[in-house]
């Protein structure tokens, strides 16, 4: 148990995240894509492999809101238009190369 919670702390998130604002980074970087209602709020984490949704308990709107206020996460476009789908933002470095 112990070292997945090591593996789970690996990676380029910024040292000022929640605990839980660290987990939602984690699962987004590891298969899954970040949906709410259109308000952002009734966080939902859909696995992209297979579509098992999973409920992150203690996310909560404010959770989404300040990821997005950081620059982390942005909203991209889905099919209903009720949901908003949310994916990690690229970094500078990321963007850079692909021009």
């Amino acid at each position: 148990m112990r070292n997945v919670l090591r593996k789970k702390k690996k990676g380029a998130a910024p040292p000022d995240l929640t605990e839980t604002e660290q987990d939602l980074l984690w699962h987004l970087e590891n298969g899954y894509q970040l949906e709410t209602d259109s308000l952002g709020g009734d966080p939902l984490l859909r696995r992209l492999k297979d579509k098992e949704a999973v409920r992150p308990p203690s996310a909560t709107r404010n959770t989404v809101k300040a990821l997005e206020q950081r620059n982390i996460i942005s909203a991209a476009k889905g099919n209903d238009p009720l949901r908003i789908v949310w994916r990690l933002q690229k970094s500078g470095a990321a963007k850079r190369s692909r021009t």
